[in-house]
């Protein structure tokens, strides 16, 4: 059987069907969103090369994806991790909107859409999602935590320092949201709750402070002397571990902001022995030539989008 002639080309209609299906979800999240907000965060149209689909790893993706119509929840969702793993974050979006569809974990589902706005810097959208998320389990540490960074990058420095709070109550012992929330104190200049979160947050993950990622520790902006104290605060973490390299590599993040580390480790009974140690010597030295070099009008507030990825 032929085609009619008015039937518009394959991709055309992937793309409408695509931009149908987000549209859906956005008009879903008006009961939760008031009028005037929800504008701001209906989506545009996106063309199959903005979704990245001309490429050639896409065409090898394509005859793989599941049907919509007929793939299981969990099947589609699957698929949905795997696109945004292989940054196609739009269409993953699409795949996590038709899990949902299909009657999948529409909490879990919404965080991970979330997430995917995130990562493409879309910072409003994905507070949006993971707000609805939460409201629908209030029990998710995870989108507690998410809310939380999207947040401290809206400049909602005080809404994220409640979730948090709550990611923390609800599960203790994950080490990075002991991390954030050490970040979200920082910023609110509660130094002493600070400390006692990057304490907790080390207790379980050494690592943590090293990694980067969306909802993570690289999604928080410090002012320069904040940057500078949070980073000496690990420092001293890090030397009652005895764990000398993340020490060292706080030291010099600390001294890079802007600190005199040498003057602030005289005073510290743990970190005085290292204040003339040659390497603390040359990560001082380092960071002195490296401000020099730096233009006088780089800014601290926060960036447009998240620095992870």
């Amino acid at each position: 059987m032929r085609l009619s002639v008015s039937a518009p080309p394959l991709p055309a209609r992937v793309d409408f069907a695509h931009q149908a299906m987000r549209t859906a979800v956005f008009l879903a999240l008006a009961a939760w969103l008031s009028p005037p907000s929800l504008a701001q965060y209906l989506p545009a149209t996106t063309s199959s090369a903005q979704r990245m689909q001309d490429s050639g790893e896409w065409a090898q993706i394509q005859p793989h994806l599941p049907d919509p119509a007929t793939a299981t929840a969990q099947m589609l969702e699957t698929q949905a991790d795997i696109l945004r793993a292989r940054r196609f974050p739009l269409d993953a979006i699409d795949y996590y909107n038709y899990a949902m569809a299909r009657g999948g974990n529409a909490p879990e589902l919404l965080n991970k859409v979330g997430l995917s706005e995130l990562e493409m810097g879309n910072i409003q959208l994905a507070r949006a999602y993971f707000g609805r998320s939460v409201k629908l389990n209030r029990k998710d540490a995870d989108a507690w935590n998410n809310l939380g960074a999207s947040e401290f990058l809206d400049g909602k420095a005080v809404d994220a320092l409640s979730d948090y709070k709550r990611a923390v109550k609800l599960d203790r012992h994950k080490a990075v949201y002991h991390a954030n929330l050490a970040n979200a104190f920082f910023d609110a200049k509660d130094f002493h709750g600070a400390r006692r979160e990057i304490a907790a947050a080390l207790e379980l993950d050494p690592k943590v402070f090293d990694r980067q990622g969306t909802g993570g520790v690289a999604a928080h902006v410090l002012s320069s002397k904040d940057m500078a104290q949070f980073s000496f605060e690990m420092a001293k973490m890090y030397a009652r571990s005895n764990m000398e390299e993340q020490m060292l590599h706080a030291l010099g993040m600390a001294a890079e902001a802007g600190m005199d580390v040498q003057i602030e480790m005289h005073k510290d009974p743990v970190l005085v022995q290292y204040e003339m140690d040659p390497r603390v010597v040359t990560l001082v030295h380092n960071a002195l030539l490296l401000r020099a070099t730096r233009p006088a009008t780089v800014s601290a507030e926060r960036p447009a989008s998240p620095a992870g990825g």
